[in-house]
C-alpha cells in the first residue's frame, strides 16, 4: 500500500520466452522481447513503461539468468527503477512464475495488487491501457481474479479466446462476468467465434490481490504450493537480484497458469478492450503493426521494395542491402548470419526452421550475432580454423572479468575511447589506436574507466576458441566460470 493505504498495482513482467516464431530477429541467446521490432523502443522497454506511473509500484521482473543483466540495463535506458528481479533456475511455464512473485510479494506488500503481464506485447495506446486496469481494480480488490480480453479483428487460430457472461457493448472498460476459457480454435469455429461477438481473445494479462490469487493456487493447483514456496525460502539474493533455489524449483511441474488456474476458477471477470493489442506472434503480425503501405508492404532498416505487394523486407544489418522484386506475399528478414524467406501464410511455420537448425548443430538456431553481456557485448567479424576477430563494446564503468585462457592468445587494438588493461602485474592505460598482447595464459582483464563507450578489436589466436575457454578470478557481476557464468 502506499501512504494514504490505497492498495499498489505491482507490475509483474514475465520475460523468459524465445520467441521462435520471429527467427532469425528473435533468438534463444536474445529473444524478442528484448529487440526494437516496433519502433524505437524494445518491447520490453515498452511494457515496462506502459505499466508505470501513478498508482504502479516499481515493476517486479521474472526472467533467467542469462538475461538479469539485459534486463537491468533495458530498464535503465528506459528510466525505471526495477523492484525484485527473481532468476528463475530453468523455464516451467507462468503458473510457478506466478505464484514465486505472489510469494515474494506477500512478504514486503501482502495488500497489493498484482497485474501479471508478458514482457513481448504490444499495446500501442499505454492511456488506454491504463484506463483498462483502472476500470478492473474494483473487482480485483474484491476477491476476482481480472483478465482483458481483446477486441477480435479476424478470426486468429493462434489464440486462446474468452467467452463473455456478457454484451461487450462498445468496449467501454468495465468489468462483466466471464464464462469460460477456451482453447486455440481451429478456422471454422474461430470464424464462429467472431461473427457471435461473444468471444476475445486472451491476452494473457491478468490483475488479482496477492490474497486471491494464493487462495486460487491453494484451491486448484495445490501441488505447487511446496516447490514454490520452498524455491523462495531456499533462495538467495545475488547482487541486485533473488535467485529461487534451483533444487526446489526443479520439482515445479510445468503448466501454465491457463491451466493450473484460470480454466478452473470460479470467480472470473474479464475487462473488455479494444484501443488495439498484438503479442507479436509471427512476422505477419509485425507486418499488420507496422502500418504496410499502400501497397500493402513493409520495410525496415536499408531495404528497397520494387512492385511488391502484401510483403515485409527487413534488413537489420545497416551494411546489408536487401531488395525485393515483384514480391507478393513474401517475408523477408535478413540479418548477418542468417535469412529469412518465407510465404506469408506460413508465418506461423517458422519455429519449424529453428527445429531443423537445431538438428543440424547450426549456431544460428539460437545464438544470436552479438552477444550480450553485463559489461556491453561482441560480436564475431570473422572465424578461421585457429583465429577469430572480434569487436568489443564496453560501457561507461564496465569491466571485465579477471581471467585467463588455456587454448588462446590475444590482440586488443583499441579504436574508440580507452581501455584500463591489466595483463599479469602490469595495469596500464590504453588510447585510441594502440594496442596490447595478452600472452596465452596471462592472467588479464579490460575495463572502461571513461564517460563514454569504448570499442576495441580483438584478434584471437590459438587452438581452440570456444567462449568456455575462460577462468574466472574475480568478477564485479558475481558470475561462476563457464561461457557467461
Amino acid at each position: 500500500m502506499n501512504s494514504e493505504g490505497v492498495a499498489m498495482i505491482t507490475p509483474i513482467l514475465l520475460c523468459g520466452g524465445s520467441g521462435t516464431r520471429l527467427w532469425p530477429l528473435s533468438r534463444k541467446s536474445y529473444p524478442k522481447q528484448f529487440v526494437p521490432l516496433v519502433g524505437e523502443e524494445t518491447l520490453f522497454q515498452a511494457s515496462a513503461q506502459r505499466l508505470s506511473g501513478a498508482g504502479y509500484a516499481a515493476p517486479m521482473v521474472l526472467t533467467n539468468s542469462d538475461f538479469r543483466f539485459i534486463v537491468t540495463e533495458q530498464l535503465s535506458g528506459a528510466g525505471i527503477d526495477p523492484g525484485a528481479i527473481l532468476i528463475e533456475p530453468a523455464g516451467r511455464n507462468t503458473a510457478p512464475a506466478v505464484l514465486a512473485a505472489a510469494l515474494y510479494l506477500e512478504k514486503t506488500d501482502p495488500e497489493a495488487l498484482m497485474l501479471v503481464a508478458p514482457s513481448d506485447h504490444v499495446v500501442p495506446d499505454a492511456p488506454a491501457f491504463r484506463a483498462a486496469v483502472e476500470a478492473g481494480q474494483a473487482a480485483a480488490l474484491a476477491g476476482q481474479i481480472v483478465t482483458f480480453g481483446i477486441k477480435p479483428t479476424h478470426a486468429e487460430t493462434g489464440y486462446g479466446y474468452l467467452e463473455l457472461d456478457g454484451d461487450p457493448g462498445d468496449f467501454t472498460p468495465r468489468a462483466i462476468g466471464l464464462k469460460r476459457f477456451v482453447e486455440k480454435p481451429d478456422a471454422q469455429t474461430a470464424e464462429a467465434m467472431l461473427a457471435s461477438g461473444q468471444f476475445l481473445w486472451n491476452a494473457g494479462i491478468f490483475l488479482f490481490s496477492v490474497k486471491t490469487i494464493l487462495e486460487a493456487f491453494a484451491t486448484h493447483a495445490p501441488e505447487l504450493l511446496a516447490p514454490v514456496t520452498a524455491s523462495i525460502t531456499d533462495g538467495a539474493p545475488d547482487l541486485g537480484f533473488f535467485r529461487l533455489d534451483p533444487v526446489a524449483w526443479e520439482g515445479c511441474p510445468d503448466i501454465s497458469i491457463d491451466y493450473a488456474v484460470m480454466e478452473k476458477a470460479d470467480n472470473l471477470t474479464v475487462v473488455p478492450f479494444a484501443a488495439g493489442w498484438s503479442d507479436l506472434g509471427g512476422w505477419d503480425a509485425v507486418w499488420r503493426e507496422t502500418k504496410p503501405d499502400e501497397n500493402g508492404v513493409v520495410t525496415s532498416g536499408p531495404a528497397t521494395a520494387i512492385d511488391c505487394a502484401n510483403s515485409l523486407i527487413r534488413s537489420e544489418d545497416a551494411g546489408l542491402e536487401v531488395v525485393g522484386i515483384g514480391l507478393k506475399d513474401v517475408i523477408t528478414v535478413a540479418m548477418p548470419d542468417a535469412v529469412l524467406v518465407a510465404d506469408a501464410s506460413r508465418a506461423q511455420d517458422v519455429k519449424q526452421a529453428v527445429a531443423v537448425l537445431k538438428a543440424k548443430s547450426a549456431k544460428q538456431a539460437t545464438e544470436f550475432p552479438m552477444d550480450h553481456r553485463p559489461w556491453g557485448w561482441f560480436e564475431s567479424l570473422v572465424v578461421g580454423d585457429r583465429f577469430q576477430v572480434k569487436r568489443i563494446h564496453v560501457h561507461p564503468g564496465a569491466a571485465l572479468s579477471l581471467q585467463s585462457h588455456h587454448h588462446r592468445s590475444e590482440h586488443w587494438i583499441v579504436v574508440e575511447g580507452t581501455a584500463k588493461v591489466t595483463v599479469d602485474d602490469e595495469v596500464k592505460l590504453v588510447t585510441e589506436n594502440q594496442s596490447v598482447y595478452i600472452p596465452l595464459g596471462a592472467v588479464h582483464r579490460m575495463e572502461n574507466p571513461g564517460k563514454v563507450p569504448m570499442v576495441l578489436i580483438e584478434v584471437q589466436t590459438g587452438s581452440y576458441l570456444g567462449e568456455d575457454d575462460i577462468i574466472r578470478y574475480e568478477d564485479v557481476y558475481a558470475r561462476g566460470q563457464g561461457t557467461k557464468g
